[in-house]
């Protein structure tokens, strides 16, 4: 295909003015592209439908999607009337609205463990709240959690594991105190020896897993492993939470857990709950979420939980969703993941292509992925590179080995032989 250096003039002046009053030019630092050695992000200035468009006056195919909230696409008209019409009564009114009670009796309807839920504005927000729920209601304080996942920055969560199977957390971040990281231990995902070597060592108020793990890239569960979960949650009487909110409603109209045929105890939801616009939700049965206030004496509250917008969008994305459209995200994805692997092939390039409906990553690795340590393996320089000559072609992947392509119901066949093209001439570009 032509290819021509996208000009990029306007994003490095608005990037030299970013850094001025953004921690490195940005407000969540995935965007900054450092990852795959780009001075400068991209400065989106719109999208529609499966299309981004930069100050530049660039057009990109977007596989981010905003990192996975827009399902049905950009500036979906659907979901637009439905904000727009709910910003003309109000944007927020710190009071109960019928949307949201509609709201929480859909997810109730679509999720499988879920009998009531709460709403909060983000899925750290949600992951925070249902760690707390665990510890309650079981009394106890340790965690476990599977090295790579990413459950937002709560400080307890951002813990990192240290040498062995099972090893118990250290601060991964600056600023986390040793005695928040120290309650989580972190065990390698899918090695069902380490989890139940921990399990018998450890009390645990709760198991928190991603079932579908996206943030060290697409890393499906080995089978049987979600069900040891379930086994060992009971076993020790601990609660066993999934963390939803890149799976959820994406994966199935259920979930992973609807997928899969595993219920946790408590589900964590984010991104396309909240339909393109801030917002998330913790969720279980009646007995679990009646612990919290005011029902019970969790305290959890949130000014903007609930928003009306956000409650619009929702609605009318999760209404759209039914099984002709995850009919077709399947095709669209297993389309896309079958090009890249064929351009792979073509190039003589050894890449591991691992997709599930509505997720798909690529990692430049000769073995399949089946862990952290096995993404943390890849050549993220190679990576990099093809990713810096994927946009140099009109293609917007996620800049980052670790982090998974959204495709959506906006994406067509156009879209896909265009990805395809470019990335074959991408990984020829990355060798010459």
């Amino acid at each position: 295909m032509s290819t021509r250096t996208p000009d990029t003039t306007r994003s490095a002046e608005l990037y030299d003015r970013a850094v001025r009053v953004l921690p490195g030019g940005v407000n969540s630092p995935v965007r900054a592209m450092r990852s795959i050695g780009r001075d400068a992000p991209i400065f989106v200035v719109g999208g529609q439908g499966p299309f981004v468009y930069d100050v530049d006056g660039n057009e990109y195919v977007d596989w981010v999607c905003s990192w996975g909230p827009l399902i049905l696409g950009h500036a979906d008209p659907g979901v637009v009337e439905a904000v727009t019409e709910a910003a003309q009564r109000g944007t927020t009114f710190g009071a109960p609205t019928e949307g949201e009670v509609a709201l929480a009796e859909l997810v109730a309807e679509l999720m499988p463990s879920v009998q009531m839920l709460r709403m909060t504005s983000s899925g750290t927000e949600a992951s925070m709240s249902a760690i707390r729920l665990a510890r309650a209601v079981t009394g106890r304080e340790e965690l476990l959690k599977f090295s790579g996942a990413y459950h937002g920055h709560v400080d307890g969560l951002l813990a990192q594991a240290g040498s062995g199977l099972a090893t118990q957390g250290i601060p991964a971040s600056p600023g986390v105190p040793e005695g928040a990281a120290a309650a989580t231990v972190v065990v390698p995902w899918n090695d069902a020896q380490a989890l139940t070597r921990a399990t018998s060592g450890h009390r645990f108020a709760a198991i928190l897993a991603e079932p579908v793990p996206a943030n060290m890239g697409l890393v499906p569960p080995q089978p049987g492993f979600l069900e040891l979960l379930r086994a060992e949650a009971d076993r020790q009487e601990a609660l066993l939470v999934f963390d939803e909110v890149i799976s959820g409603f994406r994966v199935a109209p259920g979930g992973a857990q609807e997928r899969f045929g595993v219920r946790p105890d408590l589900t964590i939801m984010g991104k396309v709950v909240g339909g393109g616009l801030p917002a998330a939700a913790y969720g279980g049965s009646r007995e679990l979420m009646e612990h919290v206030a005011p029902a019970g004496d969790t305290y959890q509250a949130g000014t903007l939980s609930g928003n009306p917008l956000a409650v619009a969008a929702a609605l009318a994305t999760l209404r759209r969703l039914d099984v002709a459209a995850y009919e077709r995200l399947d095709r669209t994805t297993e389309t896309l993941a079958a090009g890249l692997r064929e351009a792979a092939t073509r190039a003589g390039r050894p890449v591991q292509v691992q997709a599930m409906t509505g997720l798909v990553t690529v990692f430049f690795s000769a073995r399949p992925v089946t862990d952290y340590a096995g993404a943390a393996a890849c050549d993220l320089a190679a990576h990099a590179a093809w990713c810096r000559a994927l946009l140099d072609r009109g293609v917007y992947p996620p800049p980052s080995q670790f982090e998974a392509w959204f495709p959506s119901l906006a994406h067509g066949g156009d879209e896909i032989r265009r990805t395809v093209e470019a990335a074959a001439d991408a990984f020829a570009a990355i060798d010459a």
